[in-house]
C-alpha cells in the first residue's frame, strides 16, 4: 500500500476513535503503538483479563493501588494517613466552603465513609465547619491555617510519588494517557451519583444506548 494513503487511512481510523485529538496526539499514538507492539513483558500480575477494556481497567486499578500505598508511605508523618485524605483537603483548599455533600461526592466517596472522613480531619483541626447560609440543614467546610499547612506540606511528598511512579513514562505517553483517558473519568464521574441504587442491568443499557428488550 502507498505510504500516503496508509498514513491517511491510520489518521482516519484515529479521528473517529478520538474526535478531540490532535496531529500531536496521533503522532504520539503511532509511535507508542509501534513501540509496545514490540515488547513481550508480562502486562500484569494475577489473572489477565481476555478482553482489552478489562486489562486496561485492571491495569489501572493495580496502579492506583499501587499508588495509594506509595503515597500513604510518603505521607508518613503528615498527620495525614492516606491518599483519600489528601484528597479531601485539597478539594476544600481549592474550592472554598463547599458544602460537605458536594466533597465528598467529588471526590467519588460513599456519604458514610466521607463523613466519617471528614469528621476525623474537623477533630485534628484541619478543617473547620460553619453554617450553609443558604440551606440551614446543611454544613459548609473551609480548611484552617493549621490545615493549610499540612496540605503544603503533603503537596510536596504527593508530588514526589507521582514522578516515581511515572519516572519510566516520557512526557509525551503522560499527556497521551491524559488526552485518551480524561473523557471515561468526565463521563463517569458525572452519572455515577445518579446510577446509585440502579439495577446495573438498566445502566448498563442506558450507557450503550440498548433500547428495553433489545440486545
Amino acid at each position: 500500500m502507498n505510504k500516503t494513503v496508509e498514513l491517511v487511512n491510520q489518521w482516519a481510523a484515529f479521528e473517529e476513535k478520538y474526535p478531540d485529538g490532535s496531529i500531536e496526539d496521533f503522532c504520539r499514538y503511532l509511535l507508542i503503538h509501534q513501540r509496545e507492539s514490540e515488547t513481550n513483558k508480562p502486562l500484569v500480575g494475577g489473572v489477565v483479563p481476555h478482553i482489552n477494556s478489562g486489562l486496561l481497567l485492571k491495569i489501572m486499578g493495580r496502579i492506583h493501588k499501587l499508588n495509594a500505598s506509595y503515597a500513604a508511605m510518603a505521607l508518613e508523618g503528615t498527620g495525614v494517613t492516606q491518599l483519600e485524605e489528601f484528597g479531601m483537603l485539597l478539594s476544600i483548599q481549592q474550592h472554598t466552603e463547599m458544602k460537605k455533600t458536594e466533597i465528598i461526592y467529588s471526590n467519588l466517596f460513599e456519604l458514610s465513609s466521607g463523613t466519617d472522613m471528614l469528621a476525623r480531619m474537623i477533630k485534628k483541626g484541619y478543617i473547620e465547619e460553619k453554617p450553609d447560609l443558604e440551606d440551614k440543614r446543611a454544613k459548609r467546610l473551609k480548611i484552617t491555617k493549621h490545615g493549610e499547612e499540612v496540605v503544603e506540606a503533603c503537596k510536596k511528598r504527593i508530588a514526589k510519588t507521582a514522578e516515581m511512579m511515572m519516572l519510566d513514562m516520557p512526557g509525551d505517553d503522560q499527556l497521551l494517557c491524559i488526552k485518551l483517558l480524561k473523557g471515561v473519568e468526565q463521563k463517569f464521574s458525572a452519572l455515577l451519583h445518579q446510577h446509585k441504587g440502579v439495577r446495573f442491568d438498566k445502566i448498563y443499557n442506558e450507557v450503550a444506548g440498548i433500547q428495553p428488550g433489545k440486545k
